[in-house]
């Protein structure tokens, strides 16, 4: 709230402290500029997860927003209609309320919120609002799913295992006492993971609750998980699930079957094939699973494919088996005649239908906007009555909700109008090249400052994606577009790798990250973008975070044309890093030729640490001091590497945060602004 001190000075005529005055100036400079400021992040949102009504003619969704004061992420669900007209709040407040999922007839919304303290499964009707509270469990609850009939509904939660696994005998604690904290214990292969840290020893397990509030029932057994996605049968007898249920499940991190468990908890397997088929999905008729399926070979990307099985008999057919790429989130038509899908590719994600004959379409393209900070490519849809809602943003917007009806698209939401409707955001254009290494097609976007003066030079900045396995596009960025509204242009790229350009494209790094070969797309984009002739070849810079981090820290050691380097989350030494992060049961067998003990020689080859000799690069370290996924042990390393070279380096630690260092707003501010504080320090 601005003060106005302009008024007193003139109502009053009394002396106003320079330093006010100044104060004044500053908020007014603030509120008043065209570019995207620190501050605009903490107002942006994000609209996610659209439900369409069964009768098709509404859409709830997940409103996303930050709060300055909690420095958190707020979640409220707000309903729009599907032809624009209305658009209210349905939950609303400083709680959260997410994952809604209509009733089969519409009448009623089943979500989770956390508005009494612990997160539990809440029912409202739609046609007076009331809401009734349908579990006090106290372990998380998810993939919430009501049964054909509404009387009842099925999720999946956690159910600890108490097994105790040595038998010691410790002396009886005096009375008033104060002894340490008692020892933990921990026994299974996967024992931690990034943002919950050694995890309370457990089994995910398929629970049943009425619909209008009772004792929620287990129905499956087993030291197992099951869960995913959960799809009744028509006749409403039996629940669809994936599992692994070998007995050496804990190694096998991508296999799993789909399931059936009935109301007695009676488990009967459907699929077998070698891989992991999951996402089951029940036709309108009941005759039919449609799910996902990944075949088993061990490498670092497989395909996603979209499967049909008769429930009773022995047909299945592929219908993406001529599709170069990996399809998701998907949904039977109303009269069974085909499914809706949505596929990443080149960047950006498609809406498409195929019919059960394989005969595909494609019938929206340029979904996203889903990722606030950097550019992933990220979506979501629903359908109801061949209704459809999704999600989709601009080069200069998060994600807004649009519905399609009849071939007419729709937009619905308009969310960040009041914060970037009057902002000059940096302008988002596509180059495409060749790797000099190989001549394998590259392709990449850039953004330009506000302003922007083709007669000037600029800075760049390389900005490099994670994954590897993942990919940029034409998205909102607010992470980029502040490099961008600080003059710099901002280049970044889907090296070979990357998803979306199908299976070959995304297996060019198969054992072989990083190295030179990623290093080359990224070089020669930095050489395309410098023959575009506004580009400061003396002033080049390079950042990038958790597989983008590996890569910035390894081409330093390839090259020294980089003025700086802004590190994020890396893998250093990928021996010490497989063994110590939450990962290693799936990264160990799929990226890597074998274990590190027998091959050292590969792992080492590898890490950026093996050519930390050749490091002049001034850089920048940041990571979260809680992560597990990329240790801090990674970053420690190469810092103290760097610090016996005596290069410029600073190791920035985010306290408190696992791996996602940006995941709240203060931390990715506070990410951006050093980075930003580094460059400009080198500039």
């Amino acid at each position: 709230m601005k003060f106005p001190y302009k008024s007193l000075i003139l109502g009053m005529l009394v002396a106003v402290p320079a330093s006010l005055v100044a104060q004044e100036n500053l908020i007014t400079q603030e509120s008043s500029t065209t570019t995207f400021t620190a501050e605009d992040i903490f107002n942006l949102e994000v609209a996610t997860s659209p439900r369409v009504s069964p009768d098709g003619e509404r859409v709830v969704y997940v409103r996303r927003s930050n709060d300055i004061m909690t420095d958190s992420s707020r979640a409220n669900l707000w309903i729009a209609s599907i032809d624009g007209k209305s658009h209210r709040p349905l939950l609303s407040g400083q709680s959260n309320f997410y994952s809604p999922v209509w009733s089969p007839s519409g009448n009623r919304l089943a979500y989770l919120s956390n508005v009494e303290g612990k997160t539990q499964l809440y029912v409202r009707w739609m046609d007076n609002g009331q809401t009734g509270l349908v579990t006090n469990v106290q372990a998380s609850i998810g993939n919430v799913s009501w049964s054909p009939d509404g009387k009842q509904i099925a999720f999946t939660m956690n159910v600890n295992d108490d097994a105790k696994p040595l038998k010691v005998k410790m002396p009886k604690k005096p009375k008033g006492a104060n002894w340490s904290k008692p020892v933990k214990y921990v026994t299974k292969a996967k024992y931690q993971a990034d943002g919950r840290g050694i995890l309370t020893p457990a089994y995910k397990h398929i629970f049943v609750v009425p619909s209008e509030g009772g004792t929620p029932r287990q129905l499956t057994s087993g030291d197992f998980n099951h869960g995913g996605k959960l799809a009744w049968s028509k006749q409403g007898d039996k629940v669809y699930f994936s599992a692994n249920r070998h007995k050496d499940w804990e190694y096998q991190q991508r296999d799993s079957d789909i399931f059936s468990v009935n109301l007695s908890g009676e488990i009967t397997q459907i699929t077998s094939d070698e891989g992991s088929e999951y996402s089951p999905a029940i036709s309108p008729d009941g005759k039919y699973l449609a799910y996902l399926d990944t075949d088993g070979k061990k490498l670092a990307y497989r395909n996603r494919h979209l499967m049909v099985k008769k429930l009773n008999g022995d047909w299945t057919k592929n219908l993406s088996k001529d599709i170069d790429n990996s399809l998701a989130n998907i949904h039977w038509q109303k009269n069974g005649k085909g499914l809706y899908y949505q596929m990443a590719e080149r960047g950006s994600v498609i809406l498409g239908y195929t019919s059960l004959k394989s005969k595909h379409k494609v019938l929206v393209t340029g979904l996203g906007g889903g990722s606030m900070g950097r550019p992933y490519t990220s979506a979501t849809f629903d359908v109801k009555d061949d209704v459809v809602a999704f999600t989709k943003g601009r080069t200069d917007r998060p994600a807004d909700i649009f519905s399609l009806y009849r071939g007419k698209q729709k937009q619905l939401t308009a969310l960040n109008e009041d914060v970037l409707g009057h902002k000059i955001l940096g302008e988002v254009k596509e180059v495409v090249y060749k790797s000099s290494i190989d001549g394998e097609e590259i392709q990449g976007w850039y953004i330009l400052p506000p302003n922007f003066d083709p007669k000037k030079k600029y800075p760049l900045i390389l900005e490099i994606h994670g994954g590897p396995h993942l990919s940029y596009g034409p998205h909102f960025t607010a992470e980029l577009q502040r490099f961008a509204a600080e003059g710099y242009v901002v280049f970044y790229d889907n090296h070979r790798g990357s998803t979306s350009y199908g299976e070959r494209f995304a297996l060019l790094l198969q054992n072989k990250y990083s190295s030179k070969w990623d290093f080359a797309d990224h070089d020669s984009g930095v050489n395309a973008m410098i023959e575009k002739g506004f580009i400061d070849e003396n002033r080049l810079y390079i950042a990038g975070g958790s597989a983008g981090g590996i890569a910035s820290a390894y081409a330093i050691g390839l090259t020294d044309r980089f003025k700086a380097a802004a590190v994020a989350k890396p893998v250093i030494n990928w021996l010490s890093k497989v063994l110590t992060a939450d990962s290693y049961l799936g990264q160990i067998p799929y990226q890597f030729p074998g274990l590190p003990w027998e091959h050292v020689e590969h792992y080492w080859e590898r890490s950026p640490l093996s050519l930390v000799g050749n490091v002049t690069t001034p850089t920048l370290l940041i990571t979260g001091e809680d992560d597990r996924r990329t240790p801090i042990s990674e970053t420690e390393q190469f810092y103290q590497a760097l610090k016996l070279r005596k290069v410029d380096t600073i190791m920035v630690r985010v306290p408190g945060s696992p791996h996602g260092i940006a995941g709240r707003p203060s931390r990715m501010i506070a990410k951006i602004e050093n980075i930003l504080a580094w460059f400009d320090k080198y500039k």
